[in-house]
C-alpha cells in the first residue's frame, strides 16, 4: 500500500503546517472533439492539404463551430485551390462526429466559407528575392520550455493530461469496454510537488467524458461512468507509464468525474468551439510562458508558430545535454525583418554550469539559427505535417516519418512521406556539448 502524502482529510491547519514546504500545480487537456479543438483541427487540415499541392502557400485559418454549422474564415495566397467544405467534412468525421443525434455531424453540418486573398501590405514584409532574407510574419514573443520531469521533456500534470485523453479517445474507438463515450471530454491533474520543484504524488483527477444518455436513472450512469475511470481507463494509462510516474498514483488521488452530473449535450452542440483557445494546453500546461499567438491554421511563415516550435527544440536539447534541469526560451520579431529582436534564456537556478543565463543565451544562439527562413528549412516545415499537432498537445510528441495522401478534385493525388513533430528531435546535442565543453 502505498503512502497516504495529500492529507485531504486534514483539518485546514494541519493541512497548511503539514504541506509548507509543498505546493501543487495543475494542467488540463481536451480531447480531439472538444469544440475548440475540433476547430484547430479543421484549421490545419486545411493547412495541409494548402501545403500537400502548394508548399509556398501563406496561410491563416481560422474556423467556428457551433449546431449544424462551420464557419470558415481567413487569408490565403496559393496557386492551388481546394474543395474546403469536403476537406472540413472529412475531418469532422475523422473525429467521430457522424451521429445526427450529436447535433453536429460531417455529412449534415453546413460548411461557410468567407477565406480571401492574404494583404499584401503582410506579404510584401514576407516574401522577398532571396528566401534568406524572408522576413517575420508578424511582430511577437514566442516562448519554447523544456523540464527533465518526464521523458519527453514537458511537465508531469500536462503530459498525465493529455495521456489520460488519449487512453479516453481509444476506448472510445474500440467500443468494448465503455460503450457510451461520446467525442467530447476534458481532463485535469493536480500534481504535489516538494519544495525541490520534485513531484511527490497525484492528489487530484479530473475527467469529463460526453456520453450517451444509457440509463433513465441518472445517479446509476454517473456511477457507472465514474467507475469506468477509475477501474478502466486509469489502470490503462498507468501501465503505459515509466515506474517512477506510476508510484505516484497512490489510493487517495481524488477522482472528480463529470462533476456537474451527465453530460450528454457535448460537441459544438454544447459549446461553440473557435480556433485558437486551448493555447495553454497546445504548449506546457501553464508552466513555462507562451506568446499572444495561436498555432492552428497557420503557415511557418507566421513566428507564432514557427518560432514557437524552434524555442521549443532549442530548450529541450539544451536540457538533454545537461544544461540545466528545466529552461525557458523566449524569442522575440518584428514584422518583416529577418533577426530576431531578443533571444532571452531562463533556467529558474537550475543549470549546471559556471555560466549565467545571458551566457548560456550567447552560446545557444550562435547553434540555433532563429532566422523565420532559417527556422522553416531546419525543422521541415513547409511540408503538410498539421494537422497531427492540433490535438493533444504540439509539444512532448514523439517525432516519425509517415506517407500521406492527399486529393483533390481540382490538382489529383498527391502523396508525400514527411517528418512530423521535427522540433522534438534530440539532434543537437553533439553540437551543444562541443559549444559548451561538456
Amino acid at each position: 500500500m502505498l503512502k497516504q502524502c495529500c492529507f485531504q482529510n486534514a483539518p485546514f491547519e494541519s493541512f497548511h503546517k503539514s504541506n509548507k514546504m509543498a505546493h501543487f500545480f495543475t494542467s488540463e487537456s481536451v480531447s480531439e472533439g472538444h469544440p475548440d479543438k475540433i476547430s484547430d483541427q479543421i484549421s490545419d487540415a486545411l493547412l495541409d492539404n494548402f501545403l500537400a499541392f502548394d508548399p509556398e502557400s501563406k496561410v491563416a485559418c481560422e474556423t467556428l463551430v457551433t449546431t449544424g454549422q462551420v464557419i470558415l474564415a481567413g487569408e490565403v495566397k496559393s496557386s492551388t485551390y481546394l474543395d474546403l467544405q469536403a476537406i472540413t467534412r472529412e475531418t469532422i468525421n475523422n473525429i467521430g462526429y457522424t451521429k445526427g443525434e450529436y447535433q453536429f455531424s460531417g455529412n449534415s453540418c453546413g460548411v461557410i466559407s468567407l477565406i480571401h486573398e492574404q494583404s499584401q501590405d503582410i506579404n510584401r514584409g514576407v516574401d522577398r528575392e532571396k528566401k534568406s532574407a524572408q522576413g517575420a510574419g508578424d511582430q511577437g514573443i514566442m516562448f519554447g520550455y523544456a523540464t527533465n520531469e518526464t521523458e519527453s521533456l514537458i511537465p508531469l500534470p500536462l503530459y498525465l493530461s493529455h495521456k489520460i485523453l488519449i487512453e479516453l479517445a481509444k476506448l472510445r474507438r474500440e467500443n468494448k469496454e465503455m460503450t457510451y463515450l461520446r467525442p467530447d471530454s476534458k481532463s485535469q491533474v493536480t500534481i504535489k510537488y516538494d519544495n525541490n520543484n520534485k513531484p511527490l504524488c497525484i492528489d487530484t483527477i479530473v475527467v469529463s467524458t460526453q456520453h450517451d444518455d444509457f440509463n433513465n436513472n441518472e445517479q446509476l450512469m454517473l456511477e457507472k461512468i465514474k467507475s469506468d475511470v477509475i477501474n478502466i481507463l486509469i489502470p490503462r494509462v498507468i501501465k503505459k507509464l515509466k515506474p517512477n510516474i506510476q508510484k505516484l498514483f497512490g489510493e487517495d488521488i481524488i477522482y472528480h468525474v463529470n462533476p456537474t452530473g451527465k453530460f450528454v449535450i457535448g460537441g459544438p452542440h454544447g459549446d461553440t468551439g473557435l480556433t485558437g483557445r486551448k493555447i495553454i494546453i497546445d504548449t506546457y500546461g501553464g508552466k513555462g510562458g507562451h506568446g499572444g499567438g495561436a498555432f492552428s491554421g497557420k503557415d511557418p511563415s507566421k513566428v507564432d508558430r514557427s518560432a514557437a516550435y524552434a524555442a521549443r527544440h532549442m530548450a529541450k536539447n539544451l536540457v538533454a545535454a545537461g544544461i540545466a534541469d528545466e529552461m525557458l526560451v523566449q524569442l522575440s520579431y518584428a514584422i518583416g525583418v529577418v533577426e530576431p529582436t531578443s533571444i532571452f534564456v531562463d533556467t529558474y537556478g537550475s543549470s549546471k554550469l559556471e555560466l549565467s543565463d545571458t551566457q548560456i543565451a550567447a552560446k545557444a544562439a550562435a547553434l540555433f539559427d532563429m532566422r523565420p527562413y532559417a527556422i522553416e528549412q531546419r525543422l521541415k516545415l513547409r511540408n503538410p505535417i498539421y494537422l497531427e499537432t492540433a490535438s493533444y498537445g504540439h509539444m512532448g510528441r514523439q517525432p516519425l516519418t509517415i506517407k500521406k495522401t492527399f486529393e483533390s478534385p481540382y490538382n489529383g493525388k498527391v502523396s508525400k512521406e514527411v517528418e512530423l513533430f521535427t522540433w522534438e528531435k534530440l539532434d543537437y546535442l553533439e553540437l551543444i556539448k562541443k559549444e559548451f565543453q561538456l
